[in-house]
């Protein structure tokens, strides 16, 4: 019988395709829609509630998120689910958004940036 753990672990997993280029996991299910301040993040049903798939992806692996903490895609592709430290960290807000707005000004990249453009060609359904 599979931990609570492993069933959402499992659950999220079936709906990741994992790009072999840039290590990011991309959620292939639901997202948040395309408007709005938190457009295009992966949602999923958990225990009845709709919930951030990459929020419950790294609290599955790493455990709690304090509440002065939010989770940056490092990456920065919103899609990305990896709970990996080279795609995803606890930082405060205002880290998150100096780190947003330096994204935006082209000064910071990574494989975020390649496998935004590309996501689209991956979505199933």
């Amino acid at each position: 019988m599979l931990s609570r753990r492993d069933e959402i672990r499992e659950k999220i997993m079936a709906r990741v395709f994992i790009d072999p280029v840039t290590g990011c996991w991309i959620w292939q299910g639901p997202t948040s829609g395309s408007k709005g301040r938190g457009k295009n993040y992966p949602r999923m049903s958990l225990g009845g509630q709709t919930v951030a798939v990459h929020l419950v992806m790294w609290t599955n692996e790493h455990g709690y998120i304090p509440g002065k903490k939010q989770l940056d895609h490092k990456c920065r592709n919103r899609l990305c689910v990896n709970p990996d430290p080279e795609h995803t960290e606890l930082v405060t807000h205002k880290e998150n958004q100096k780190r947003r707005d330096r994204a935006r000004a082209g000064m910071i990249g990574g494989p975020g940036l390649e496998c935004e453009e590309t996501t689209e060609a991956w979505r199933v359904g």
